[in-house]
């Protein structure tokens, strides 16, 4: 069953071609986005979010043409996300944002202390909920980015570099949640980190200049690297470069030389 479906999806930034006639689709689970600087993954993410517009195409979450204002303010209750660099007001405590966040995804205000907390001591972040977040550091303030996305335990739960600050046990931590939110919701998640790939999602998503060169499992992926002689220092790495160097040569989706298309 999926929960989001894209077709033809086109994304132009000005002269640039962001995203090129794009079809995917993502049921529950946890996915990974992957892809070079410039690829798509952000812009794939905002358009998700909905807090960017397509330049043509169709996209459906939870059912829904997310076209039409009055299904996309539905849907964005259903919705987590958060974004490689999010705003907030300096002097708001931790438990003072993410209730706001809680507040603008119009969830029943007698549920919204209960979830603050629920949210803040799933990032670990029980013992600052009370500290304003312009004192905490750069890893912490992303532990609080993580908790707004997730306070109302979000049906499409998007993140844009999700562990980018975190240490190596914060993140360790973080794909454990992350494989606990897959268990119920779809989860997106656009890295850099091909490990954090590996150690958490079920499905692999390999973007490369706004098209698809990859779909399928980590270890499909991993696969591909020793099949295809790619370059890297682990197996999922291999696989990598090996997608992209198939995707510049032919211009094809390589998960197709391993018989994973969809």
């Amino acid at each position: 069953m999926s929960t989001i479906r894209v077709t033809g999806l086109h994304v132009r930034h000005r002269r640039t071609v962001a995203l090129d006639s794009v079809d995917l689709d993502f049921g529950p689970g946890v996915h990974g986005l992957l892809g070079p600087n410039g690829a798509g993954k952000t812009s794939l993410i905002r358009v998700l979010a909905t807090v960017a517009a397509p330049s043509g195409g169709r996209v459906e979450l939870l059912g829904d043409d997310v076209s039409e204002h009055r299904e996309r303010a539905a849907v964005r209750r259903r919705l987590g996300y958060l974004p490689q660099e999010f705003g907030y007001y300096p002097g708001f405590t931790v438990r003072e944002f993410v209730a706001y966040v809680a507040w603008l995804k119009e969830m029943p205000v007698a549920e919204v202390p209960a979830a603050v907390e629920r949210a803040v001591t799933r990032v670990g972040l029980a013992d600052r909920v009370d500290a304003k977040v312009k004192t905490l550091s750069g890893g912490m303030v992303r532990r609080v980015g993580i908790a707004q996305a997730i306070v109302n335990e979000p049906d499409v739960l998007l993140l844009d570099e999700p562990t980018a600050g975190l240490d190596p046990e914060q993140r360790v931590e973080f794909r454990e949640l992350l494989r606990e939110l897959g268990g119920s919701s779809t989860v997106i998640v656009s890295t850099h980190l091909v490990e954090d790939v590996m150690a958490a999602c079920t499905e692999v998503t390999l973007l490369e200049s706004g098209r698809v060169a990859y779909r399928g499992t980590p270890e499909s992926l991993s696969a591909l690297g020793d099949a295809a002689d790619g370059v890297g220092d682990n197996p999922i790495e291999r696989g990598y470069t090996a997608a992209l160097r198939a995707h510049r040569a032919f211009g094809v989706d390589a998960s197709a030389l391993e018989g994973t298309s969809r």
